[in-house]
């Protein structure tokens, strides 16, 4: 069964680089020109949504996908896939390798400033951050169980 969902996972991460190439210049309605907490317009292409996965696309796995800030078109495409199991794909893009980082500040109760990096990996390059394994980030679950431990996923 492992082998059958990771085949499955595999097949629609290739879909989805599909999709994403082929749509590449098609207005989507999942794209993010504005975040809480940066002040004005984001200064780069910011698309989310999800991929079905399984074979009645029982969950749907969360992505972000931001094109390079150099040239969308020639610029090699990476999927970054986060590490430590029960970690979101967000925390690569914010504190890792993202065009954004949260601004260090003392806590007054509001939502943390964002501000632009000069080290993004989408300087040179198209990323799309995708949370998984299940349980992670922002995918959803329909009648889908969960594995209970990283040797199974």
């Amino acid at each position: 069964m492992a082998k059958d969902y990771v085949s499955s996972v595999l097949k629609s991460l290739l879909l989805l680089l599909q999709l994403v190439l082929l749509i590449h210049d098609a207005d989507s309605a999942s794209t993010v020109k504005f975040l809480p907490g940066f002040d004005g317009p984001l200064p780069f292409e910011l698309e989310t949504g999800y991929i079905g996965v399984g074979e009645e696309e029982e969950v749907q796995l969360f992505y972000y996908f931001i094109k390079s800030e150099r040239n969308p078109e020639e610029d090699p495409l990476l999927l970054w896939l986060s590490g430590g199991p029960g970690c979101s794909s967000i925390s690569g893009l914010l504190f890792e390798n993202g065009p954004l980082t949260m601004k260090l500040d003392a806590y007054n109760g509001s939502l943390p400033s964002l501000v632009s990096t000069t080290y993004s990996w989408t300087k040179l390059s198209n990323i799309i951050f995708l949370d998984q394994p299940v349980g992670t980030g922002f995918l959803m679950l329909g009648v889908f169980k969960a594995p209970k431990t990283n040797v199974v996923v």
